[in-house]
């Protein structure tokens, strides 16, 4: 059966996270926008007025929704995470008022799933409270995107692991209370079966922050994504996450979802872009009347609307079958959830990119000034078009998924739909069909 409607009960939940963020959670973005203080656990802000909304936030049983109930989260499935986190979107701050935050709604799941008690009773419990952050760091200054080239390595003694290399863009590791490094660990085989996964706390000697880096606009230095340096770094033999060699398999735990939730994330902005747009045409006025009167901006508030609407939908189904694909295990249902959440990450950049665009030009000079949200809104098409991979990678497992199902022509030449073979292969049928037809009447 198919139904694009929305359970009445939940969509009750929704309405009220709706307002919520509105009038509580938006004043923060205004008040305290710079990309560093969601995450500052030491803050005024965060204690006095952050922890409040938090705590209401739970008792609505909407916290870390995006966990198992076993974990403190809702468990309440993809496409309903993702109708939440159309609102959230729109709000720097409602990700963490909500504890669904980046990067540690991800390491909470692989803590979750592949951490052993003590390192849940350590790290994860006071992660899912709120308490802590933390950071993720997987890219390298000469890696990049590719694996192939990291160069982080972890060797073992008798005490524990040492480990020695550098890290690029660990996001939050100013506030993080630790770190999980995705580091090399044999180098004798291929870097998909040689990497291991270590949880570093704050303050281990040997792990330093060269520099913290920000995005456009933010002052040089003061950023929140930092450059690490590992120099004989030692971390005990019981901070290894997971078994040896496992760490991609980890990490596609937390960046699958983390795809998806970021795209979830930016159908919120999209939506918020397009009220503006709406709002403008509406109010404003030139050559003697309303924008609404010019057909090119209606033309243009078309397309943006067309083009969020396909997102979103695109969003959806491929929040299904992620749902879909865990409740069935299917191999078949599995893969084509992958396929989805690449070809999601791949149309997240440029919808955002477009769309806030045109949002942006029809707002004239005001649009691109910083009176206004929409430059920091387009700035998160290109920087989702770099996290997490790069969109060129997702076109490429988009692309290998597709022509592993597809079968080559026979006539490799012409092709199965060359309309002169076709026209007389239709022929010859009708015509066995018609002499068949003469000799049984």
């Amino acid at each position: 059966m198919w139904d694009f409607s929305t359970d009445p009960g939940f969509q009750a939940e929704l309405d009220w996270v709706a307002e919520f963020v509105r009038e509580e959670v938006e004043p923060l973005d205004l008040l305290h926008p710079g990309n560093h203080e969601p995450y500052d656990r030491e803050s005024e802000v965060f204690k006095e007025t952050v922890r409040p909304l938090q705590q209401r936030v739970k008792e609505r049983g909407l916290w870390a929704a995006h966990l198992a109930p076993e974990l403190g989260g809702m468990g309440m499935g993809q496409v309903r995470l993702a109708l939440l986190n159309e609102i959230l979107g729109r709000s720097q701050w409602a990700p963490m008022v909500f504890g669904t935050q980046a990067p540690d709604s991800g390491n909470a799941e692989i803590l979750a799933h592949y951490g052993n008690e003590e390192q849940r009773r350590l790290y994860l419990e006071p992660l899912l409270d709120g308490r802590i952050v933390s950071t993720y760091a997987m890219t390298e200054p000469t890696g990049g995107a590719d694996p192939g080239g990291f160069s982080c390595r972890a060797v073992r003694d008798e005490d524990g692991w040492v480990i020695n290399g550098e890290k690029w863009f660990a996001s939050n590791y100013p506030h993080a209370a630790f770190v999980i490094a995705m580091v090399i660990t044999d180098p004798d085989v291929a870097v998909h079966k040689g990497t291991s996964m270590f949880i570093i706390p704050r303050g281990t000697p040997g792990m330093e922050m060269v520099r913290g880096t920000g995005l456009f606009g933010e002052p040089l230095g003061e950023g929140v994504h930092g450059y690490l340096r590992f120099t004989d770094c030692r971390v005990p033999l019981e901070n290894l996450l997971g078994e040896p060699g496992t760490a991609f398999a980890i990490a596609q735990t937390r960046l699958g979802g983390g795809r998806l939730h970021h795209a979830m994330r930016s159908v919120g902005v999209l939506k918020r872009a397009m009220e503006m747009m709406t709002e403008r045409i509406l109010s404003r006025t030139t050559r003697g009347g309303p924008l609404a009167d010019q057909q090119s901006v209606r033309q243009s508030l078309a397309e943006v609307w067309i083009a969020v609407e396909q997102f979103r939908l695109q969003v959806l189904h491929a929040a299904w079958q992620v749902d879909r694909s865990r409740e069935t295990k299917d191999p078949e249902h599995v893969r084509a959830a992958r396929l989805h959440i690449s070809a999601v990450k791949a149309a997240t950049p440029g919808t955002l990119v477009d769309v806030v665009y045109k949002v942006m030009h029809l707002h004239g000079a005001l649009g691109v000034s910083n009176e206004l949200p929409l430059m920091r809104m387009w700035q998160m098409g290109p920087t989702l078009g770099i996290a997490d991979g790069p969109t060129e990678a997702h076109k490429d497992v988009v692309a290998k998924l597709l022509l592993r199902d597809a079968v080559p022509a026979e006539d490799g030449l012409f092709g199965s739909e060359h309309l002169p073979t076709k026209v007389a292969a239709a022929r010859a049928k009708l015509a066995a069909a018609a002499e068949k037809q003469k000799e049984t009447s």
